[in-house]
């Protein structure tokens, strides 16, 4: 879209006199409604006893419900679509709190912080009979102490588990709930008969916690963006980003008509808005400053936890489970996905068995690099669907591919700004946004449509992704009115390799945040999920941004066996 000029917060053209009205009417009303909360009137309620921080992949549940921290001032606010969004944002980041952590002041004592390899767990004891049977549920018990070797006495740790048998590639993952005192409880399901080893890794310390929400908090911009702006010969640069700082410098505003999703940029000295042509990532420098002891890897940041004792149990097969009563999406086993709610999930092994289920369908792939890898794994799969040239620049797209002997068109776009991505600078005629993508859609029973939308969002404020999902959402839901039979699947964020300079823009507690939200916003639609959080935390291959191909594979297993449920 074309941008208006802002000059020190007032509207710079005449046709931004309406808008700048509008904004002050929303401003008003926004503030009514925080009255009205206030008073109770409004307010959605929160849990009473326990507090579900993800109800799938790493669930992580508080006894008693934490203390909300206070809202740390933020030079970036985004401002929701309207008051009932409003509303569901607040109950959205209300009801997924994460458990209180500790304060972290300049002066911390890096001594008194969790310490993953002097802490330990242990398998509690089965009540009754001794042995283990298949449809019974095995407790972990984990007791965090500091570098002094003193027990923590508060929660809060990043913990994630896993139950798994190496030779039978079998693997689900662990229930994690917070005691808010130091320790904590791993539950799995014991789903196959054989050895389950425990496995428990500590991902950050709570002390970690409280500085990347802080961090977020005050440093939205940590990454910023930058935009080529030209005309004829003439060119220029300047910075952009989803919120800028205030200096006396006009400000160019993109924000997209439809979706109401923010876009600035510095007007450049001598063009004009209008002249924007690129936008890529510009830079970013890890500066945890004297925190920089909180993130380092084999200390303290993805580290195991010892077991105390033995780390395992042999199961045996006499038993039965219903899968209805377990909490966990699937598990592997032989290396493959078996889900515990909704469709089985079937195996398409062969390029012939893709090819049959494809037939007929537009597959329309949505988002970041991870679901650009699905559109890869089937184009290099399949024989048959050739690759389209269009042109189109290295990992950005957009692709498509069509198998004309089957009618099969599989494309891919990614997802509008922000892009966290290196040069070469993507033509801003190639930023479009999901939302608006969705409602030029016609859809229909012969439509699949899969959204993937996270690993870019870690950086910024978690009220700019509830806002992008939301406006996503309206497009999905108004997709499925006009298109009842469009089958729409949505890709959840998943676990990475983690260093210290990832961890400053995209660790894998922004990754579990983004997952919470994602369900949260979805809740209700009708729509299907690949659990990328449990496929990859469950699998025995290591955690990477962009999962392995026996990874990658099983996912979209789950993707065509939506597509084709079988008899």
């Amino acid at each position: 879209m074309k941008g208006d000029t802002i000059i020190e917060g007032k509207c710079g053209c005449h046709k931004c006199a309406k808008v700048c009205i509008f904004g002050l009417v929303v401003f008003f009303l926004v503030l009514l409604s925080s009255y009205l909360d206030s008073k109770g009137q409004t307010k959605p309620p929160l849990p009473l006893a326990m507090n579900v921080m993800n109800k799938a992949g790493n669930n992580t549940v508080a006894q008693t419900k934490p203390t909300v921290p206070p809202k740390e001032a933020s030079f970036c606010r985004v401002q929701p679509h309207s008051l009932r969004d409003a509303a569901e944002e607040h109950q959205i980041l209300e009801s997924n709190v994460w458990p209180q952590t500790p304060p972290v002041p300049d002066s911390f004592s890096f001594s008194e912080t969790s310490n993953p390899r002097g802490s330990n767990f242990i398998i509690l004891p089965k009540g009754g009979e001794q042995q283990w049977h298949v449809g019974d549920e095995l407790k972990v018990l984990i007791k965090m102490k500091d570098f002094k070797k003193n027990p923590k006495k508060t929660g809060g740790d990043f913990i994630i588990a896993r139950l798994h048998n190496p030779v039978l590639q079998a693997g689900v993952t662990g229930k994690i709930v917070d005691h808010l005192n130091g320790s904590y409880t791993a539950v799995f399901p014991l789903l196959w008969s054989g050895t389950a080893e425990v496995e428990v890794t500590l991902i950050h310390t709570s002390e970690a916690i409280t500085v990347l929400r802080r961090l977020t908090k005050e440093r939205p911009d940590r990454i910023t963006f930058v935009s080529i702006f030209r005309q004829g010969n003439q060119m220029e640069t300047s910075t952009c980003n989803i919120c800028l700082r205030a200096t006396k410098q006009p400000i160019c505003n993109y924000t997209d008509i439809k979706t109401g999703d923010p876009w600035f940029c510095y007007k450049p000295k001598n063009l004009d808005c209008d002249m924007r042509t690129t936008n890529t990532m510009h830079r970013y420098t890890p500066d945890f400053g004297r925190y920089a002891k909180l993130f380092q890897s084999k200390v303290n940041m993805k580290v195991f936890i010892p077991p105390s004792g033995v780390a395992g149990v042999t199961v045996l097969p006499k038993g039965v489970y219903n899968s209805s009563k377990i909490s966990r999406p699937g598990y592997y086993y032989q290396g493959v996905w078996r889900t515990l709610a909704g469709e089985p999930v079937h195996q398409f092994n062969t390029p012939t068995a893709i090819s049959q289920c494809l037939q007929n369908k537009m597959l329309y792939l949505y988002g970041d690099s991870t679901v650009r890898q699905w559109y890869e794994y089937l184009t290099s799969t399949i024989k048959d669907l050739k690759p389209f040239n269009i042109n189109s620049m290295a990992k950005v797209g957009p692709y498509m591919a069509i198998d004309y002997q089957r009618n099969t068109i599989v494309r891919f776009r990614i997802h509008g700004i922000p892009l966290v991505h290196g040069p070469p600078p993507v033509p801003v005629a190639e930023l479009r946004y999901i939302a608006n993508e969705l409602d030029t859609l016609v859809g229909g029973a012969n439509t699949v449509v899969v959204i993937g939308v996270w690993a870019h969002f870690g950086p910024f404020p978690t009220e700019f992704y509830i806002r992008r999902l939301q406006s996503i959402r309206k497009s999905v839901v108004r997709l499925l009115y006009r298109a009842p039979d469009t089958l729409v699947v949505i890709r959840t964020s998943n676990l990475r390799h983690l260093t210290t300079t990832i961890a400053w823009t995209n660790s894998d507690f922004a990754s579990v945040e983004r997952d919470k939200i994602l369900r949260a916003v979805f809740k209700g639609v009708n729509v299907r999920w690949v659990d990328a959080w449990d496929m990859t935390l469950a699998h025995y291959l290591p955690h990477e941004l962009h999962p392995k191909p026996p990874i990658i594979k099983n996912m979209v297993d789950v993707l065509l066996s939506y597509v084709c449920p079988g008899p």
